[in-house]
């Protein structure tokens, strides 16, 4: 058998290293936002509107990308401690269940998290002038992604280990 992973992993791999990317500039631009915030509240001494919600919508995106990411390396919070000590069929069992409850909580996150965009998208942002649906953008992408990284270790069974790359 080969080592070479197969051109599902190889795609998902690749979701999960864009997903992590953008949670990573999303956090850059968050800081950067920030920034700007206090030099300009503190040294123009004019503060901008658009400031906050412009790095509340970074942030959420960067949680909620960040999320998906470590549902695929199956880092999230989980009952490992109950899973490890359990016997190995229960422990199996646990690990089902994680990954079950990972998947309702990624599509109940991207069905309502896509509802709320689309439902809010024509009101203009406080401060910011972009649609208000952005606000949930974090909550239907992330959403989807971990509802699609929960699936795949469902039917996979294996994860990444922490330190491999995507």
């Amino acid at each position: 058998m080969s080592d070479e992973p197969l051109p599902r992993r190889r795609a998902l791999d690749g979701v999960a290293a864009v997903a992590l990317g953008v949670a990573c500039a999303c956090l850059v631009g968050m800081a950067v936002v920030q920034a700007w915030q206090v030099f300009a509240r503190y040294v123009l001494n004019d503060s901008p509107g658009w400031t906050e919600p412009v790095a509340l919508l970074f942030m959420g995106l960067a949680v909620m990308l960040g999320t998906a990411v470590a549902v695929r390396r199956e880092s999230h919070f989980a009952f490992n401690g109950l899973t490890e000590t359990l016997p190995p069929r229960w422990g199996a069992a646990t690990k089902t269940l994680s990954r079950l409850i990972a998947l309702a909580a990624g599509l109940g996150l991207a069905w309502m998290g896509s509802a709320l965009m689309i439902d809010d998208w024509s009101v203009a942002m406080a401060g910011a002038g972009l649609p208000s649906g952005l606000r949930f953008l974090g909550l239907a992408v992330g959403g989807a992604l971990i509802a699609l990284f929960a699936g795949e270790r469902l039917l996979t069974g294996d994860a990444p280990a922490l330190n491999e790359e995507g």
